[in-house]
């Protein structure tokens, strides 16, 4: 079975059709198509199709694992060897125009280099030859009545403290993995969809921030600037919500 056919099994044991899945794992229909069809060139790039397909299993209750190994075996660029990816990229390609500078040509490079460093040595020369007297002027330095550099002392300005400002800031990493994420400010949704591992977003608001993670447990949050514990496990679906103090 193709991870395309898992992909549709899932689906199909989920009682669910292509475009109910397609608006709960945020994706187009057509793209959810295609990977059905066992085409996952349009995913961009292999950590996104990694994130949609651990999307696609969450939604169908099926297994992440076994749709990242049938992906990693049948469509990941990690399993090609170098050699083949070198060659798409025209990196291995033996330039047949190449050709070896004939040795004539370096000897008339050498002889040229020769003769140029004569006709400056003998420019040279010439110009040490010439009684030229060049008077030695010797300036004496004037007294100064500025203070020395040490000692000026700058005053170090006082460090300017912000008062601080009431409401809730939040900010969410996906350190570990993946996340799809919905955060929502009294009452209205200020960002709705996949959070990649290495991606952060910052949100805040004077009352109150709700959030919804599919994956608790790989996501890093900081509330007003302080850390917080994993609010759950991997793959661990966790609602939440903060208030202004």
């Amino acid at each position: 079975m193709t991870l395309g056919e898992a992909i549709r099994k899932a689906r199909e044991d989920a009682g669910l059709s292509i475009d109910e899945l397609a608006r709960i794992v945020v994706l187009r229909s057509r793209l959810l198509t295609d990977m059905e069809s066992n085409d996952f060139t349009q995913c961009g790039g292999d950590a996104y199709a990694r994130g949609h397909l651990r999307n696609i299993a969450l939604a169908t209750h099926a297994s992440s694992q076994e749709f990242i190994a049938l992906y990693n075996a049948e469509h990941s660029t990690d399993s090609r060897s170098i050699h083949s990816q070198l060659v798409d990229n025209n990196a291995a390609a033996i330039k047949g125009e190449n050709r070896r500078m004939s040795w004539k040509a370096l000897v008339s490079v050498s002889l040229s280099i020769v003769v140029l460093i004569g006709v400056v040595q003998f420019a040279l020369d010439n110009v040490e030859g010439d009684d030229v007297a060049i008077p030695l002027v010797i300036e004496s330095p004037e007294p100064s009545n500025a203070p020395s550099v040490e000692a000026i002392q700058t005053p170090t300005p006082a460090t300017e403290v912000t008062p601080a400002t009431s409401g809730v800031s939040l900010v969410i990493t996906a350190a570990r993995g993946d996340s799809r994420i919905h955060v929502v400010a009294s009452g209205e949704t200020l960002y709705r969809g996949l959070l990649l591992q290495g991606e952060e977003k910052s949100f805040t608001d004077r009352a109150s921030l709700a959030i919804y993670l599919s994956n608790a447990g790989d996501v890093d949050l900081t509330l007003n600037g302080e850390k917080l514990a994993p609010l759950g496990g991997r793959n661990e679906e966790i609602r939440k919500s903060f208030w202004a103090k």
